[in-house]
């Protein structure tokens, strides 16, 4: 059973999802995306939720409709997700973590160590 975070929408949940398979090479640029119903399946959501994250994706630029054939991979689509996922990073992730680092004192060779070395 998939376990959905309580901070931010299905939708988005599952597109951050079909952006990873995008960018660890799981979806090919040219490839098509899981069918909507087989998602909706899978995951346990209304297919709604599935149609609106795949949108979501089609007005990033990153994937492409194809009437009667379903939903495709852009050329280029891993570019613009890496830069995207960067973008996104250093802006709202970043800050925190780096807050986080602050406010422990860690230094950047305590964060270099070794997992093994304490």
């Amino acid at each position: 059973m998939t376990q959905w975070r309580d901070d931010q929408p299905i939708f988005l949940q599952i597109r951050q999802r079909m952006i990873e398979m995008i960018l660890n090479g799981a979806i090919n640029e040219g490839d098509p995306l899981p069918s909507v119903r087989q998602v909706a399946t899978d995951l346990s959501v209304n297919p709604l939720t599935v149609t609106k994250s795949y949108q979501s994706l089609v007005d990033m630029g990153t994937v492409e409709k194809r009437r009667g054939l379903g939903m495709y991979v852009t050329e280029g689509a891993r570019a613009a997700l890496l830069a995207h996922e960067r973008d996104k990073f250093l802006k709202e992730d970043w800050p925190a973590i780096a807050a986080r680092i602050s406010a422990l004192g860690l230094s950047a060779g305590d964060l270099l160590k070794d997992g093994d070395e304490k």
